[in-house]
């Protein structure tokens, strides 16, 4: 049978989605259920256990489909956005609410259980959370289910930024974090999607996918805004023509540097570029 991505394929040894029968061997086919996020964030791991590799995060509100739930509390499926495959916390997944209709427009926000700043937050959500507001009594956004969000802090789910380096920019000097994709961390591949999605470009999840899957190649040497760096395991995004922005394990954080400085190094790590890509209007 045909090899898939496992990334992207909701199979296993013992597994598989009913959609995939007769495409992938399996000894048993689910048909999946469909989850929202519920948590700020949830980590998406490769195993059903809490020390193990993280490979991406899924946002509040954020769909996902499962298809096996175990005994230990972790759920496998896949998720809506960009078709991860993976485990999360069974206890960070609820059945879908109401339609969302808002998303956290700034890096971070907090939902507070009464109409005052002073208190407690309940939660703090991160750049790109979905919500579902009920209404607004300024300055605040309530939610279907009480909450009470700074409405300055969010956008409707139809409202997109204009420019995707420059919400890349915005989270200069985040720590660092693989798999990560919120200003408490996030990783190289994490912050080209969370910016591109923000002005509603569908980016895939890991460097090696976005590089396969997005833009037109372009040339190191008139490099432009917006134009994406490659190296094997590794992407950043041009600022301009000598410099750009990565998150990256050297500096432990999204860092803004000269293209040549981060060429050298890498180099020097046993790198080279492996493409310049660039995406149309």
């Amino acid at each position: 049978m045909r090899a898939f991505d496992p990334r992207l394929t909701p199979a296993r040894g013992d597994l598989a989605a009913k959609a995939l029968e007769g495409k992938v061997a399996a000894p048993r086919y689910a048909e999946g259920r469909t989850y929202e996020v519920i948590e700020p964030q949830a980590p998406l791991c490769n195993e059903p256990a809490p020390d193990a590799a993280l490979a991406t995060q899924a946002l509040k509100g954020e769909g996902v489909t499962i298809y096996d739930i175990n005994g230990e509390g972790w759920a496998w499926g896949q998720l809506a956005a960009d078709g991860y495959v993976g485990w999360l916390p069974a206890n960070a997944l609820t059945s879908p609410g109401p339609a969302l209709t808002h998303k956290v427009a700034a890096l971070r926000t907090f939902v507070f259980a009464v109409p005052s700043i002073k208190t407690p937050p309940l939660e703090a959500l991160p750049f790109g959370a979905r919500l579902a507001i009920a209404r607004f009594e300024e300055p605040f956004a309530i939610t279907t289910t009480g909450g009470y969000v700074p409405a300055v802090h969010i956008a409707t789910i139809e409202t997109y930024e204009p420019d995707f380096v420059a919400v890349a920019e915005r989270f200069a000097g985040v720590p660092y974090l693989w798999g990560g994709k919120t200003m408490l961390g996030i990783d190289c591949s994490g912050l080209v999607q969370i910016a591109l999605n923000a002005c509603g470009i569908a980016c895939p999840r890991d460097s090696d996918m976005q590089e396969e899957a997005l833009g037109e190649p372009a040339d190191i040497s008139g490099l432009r805004r917006g134009d994406l760096i490659f190296w094997k395991g590794h992407v950043g995004i041009a600022c301009g023509d000598a410099s750009f922005i990565h998150a990256n394990a050297f500096h432990m954080a999204v860092a803004i540097e000269p293209v040549a400085d981060a060429i050298a190094r890498i180099r020097d790590a046993g790198s080279e570029i492996t493409s310049v890509r660039r995406l149309t209007p």
